[in-house]
């Protein structure tokens, strides 16, 4: 009679018949291991156990102190002893050694899930490291680090009961034909978890060039160091999505038509992006611009922030933050007022009357600009009497500051109000305007009556022109 189980639908007798003995074997194995744990020499691989975890610690402990990396967004060390990567990756190197020793005197039990725990701590402790490296501040990144942390403990739990062979074969069968290719569900899982090892290596070897092309970088420096380290991330991330695709088994040819299509939809519908882009690599490169500048585009005006690949963001000294395509910034004009000199030049406008001192006065002016340690004293602060204004002589009190990115508004204020307190000291007058009005009266005509109206306040006639 034949097997019911080997007549299955939907593969040979002999590829049905394996699961099925395979389950008794892996019951006895799940005996066998449960009945280790009531053995002495558990207690012996325990005792390996904590002896590793505490070398382990001591090792972190020592490299941490020796590098002096204190960094929260170390993808090693972390924010604390066991935060990082490197504890539980030196942990499975010592258990794994451990392991090794103590399998040729005890039988295993401990060891044999102490291991795969170690290997899920491990892939979900780098794979969240460095997605938020790479990615901080992003609301999609914690959903991708719980689905990272369900996966391993899931492949970790079917490793230990020995249903991961089980779960593949059957998983194995589930397969449809796309073109001339055969893909099944396992083929795909396995090439998804490819591709997130892969991307995660590229992500991973940018956000360490990143780190270091940005170390002690300043100014010009910045700007061009963060051009280089998104042009090495988009590479490498290019890279890791290829190869991926490659190990997934996807025809990599047909991507050259896709690669067409985008040509066109770049060169039609995505001129501007495509702009703007090629502007902020132009920008980065030139330097004309940089991280820090004081510029001012048409009416706006403000310190750089950040320079992106598409866009720049602008921050004006109220706190109002501009954000400007790169295009503009490169086909209009735009005043940078800190490009070969971080120094700005700031003024006031002082009026005095015409009968005052004016060397008193520019020597009362030139001290008072001097009030607020923010102005530098070299160099000094400049008096000019600049026009005869209608009201009185006019004085442009010139001073030059090194840190407009703290606010000029405060400032203006603060020597205004020093200005006015020292001319009041010393009885300056400050004017204000005055107009005199004469009224001057018409001569009256011979023969006409007192109050009688002027001939020229006469209303017109109803006719065509005014009355004789």
């Amino acid at each position: 009679m034949a097997n019911p189980v080997a007549d299955g639908v939907g593969g040979t007798g002999s590829g049905n018949a394996a699961p099925a003995a395979e389950a008794p074997s892996m019951i006895s194995d799940l005996d066998q291991w449960a009945q280790a744990f009531t053995q002495p020499s558990v207690l012996v691989e325990l005792g390996l156990l904590v002896a590793c975890v505490a070398a382990a610690w001591t090792v972190v402990w020592a490299l941490r102190r020796r590098i002096h990396d204190k960094d929260p967004r170390s993808i090693w060390f972390g924010s604390s002893m066991v935060d990082g990567a490197l504890f539980p990756l030196v942990l499975l190197s010592l258990g794994y050694l451990a392991r090794t020793l103590a399998a040729q005197w005890v039988p295993l039990a401990v060891f044999k899930v102490a291991i795969p725990v170690l290997v899920s701590l491990v892939v979900i402790r780098i794979g969240v490291k460095v997605l938020q490296v790479a990615f901080p501040q992003s609301a999609w990144v914690r959903p991708i680090e719980r689905s990272i942390s369900w996966m391993a403990w899931l492949g970790m739990v079917l490793w230990v009961t020995g249903l991961l062979p089980l779960v593949l074969q059957e998983l194995d069968k589930i397969s449809w034909k796309v073109g001339a290719s055969t893909l099944s569900v396992r083929t795909m899982i396995e090439g998804a978890i490819t591709a997130g090892a892969v991307l995660l290596v590229a992500l991973w070897i940018s956000a360490a060039i990143e780190a270091r092309l940005l170390r002690a970088a300043t100014g010009s420096e910045l700007s061009l160091r963060k051009a280089i380290s998104n042009a090495l991330r988009a590479v490498l991330v290019f890279v890791g999505l290829i190869m991926a695709l490659s190990a997934v088994g996807i025809d990599l040819t047909a991507l050259s038509v896709l690669g067409g299509a985008v040509g066109v939809g770049i060169g039609f519908g995505l001129q501007k992006l495509a702009a703007n882009y090629v502007s902020g690599f132009v920008i980065l490169a030139e330097r004309s611009m940089r991280i820090g500048d004081n510029v001012k585009l048409d009416a706006f005006e403000g310190r750089i922030t950040q320079i992106n690949a598409r866009y720049t963001v602008i921050r004006s000294p109220s706190g109002r933050e501009s954000i400007v395509p790169n295009e503009l910034l490169i086909t209009q004009r735009v005043e940078n007022l800190s490009l070969s000199d971080p120094q700005v030049w700031m003024s006031t406008v002082v009026s005095v009357a015409y009968d005052s001192d004016v060397d008193l006065v520019a020597r009362l002016l030139g001290e008072a600009a001097l009030v607020s340690p923010r102005v530098l004293r070299e160099p000094a602060p400049a008096v000019a009497l600049s026009a005869f204004g209608a009201d009185g002589l006019e004085f442009t009190v010139g001073f030059w500051i090194a840190d407009p990115e703290n606010g000029t508004l405060g400032l203006r204020s603060q020597i205004n109000m020093a200005i006015l307190r020292a001319l009041r000291e010393h009885h300056v007058e400050v004017p204000f305007p005055q107009r005199v009005v004469h009224f001057q009266s018409a001569e009256m005509p011979a023969g006409a009556r007192p109050g009688a109206p002027s001939p020229s306040l006469r209303e017109p006639s109803q006719g065509h022109g005014l009355s004789p």
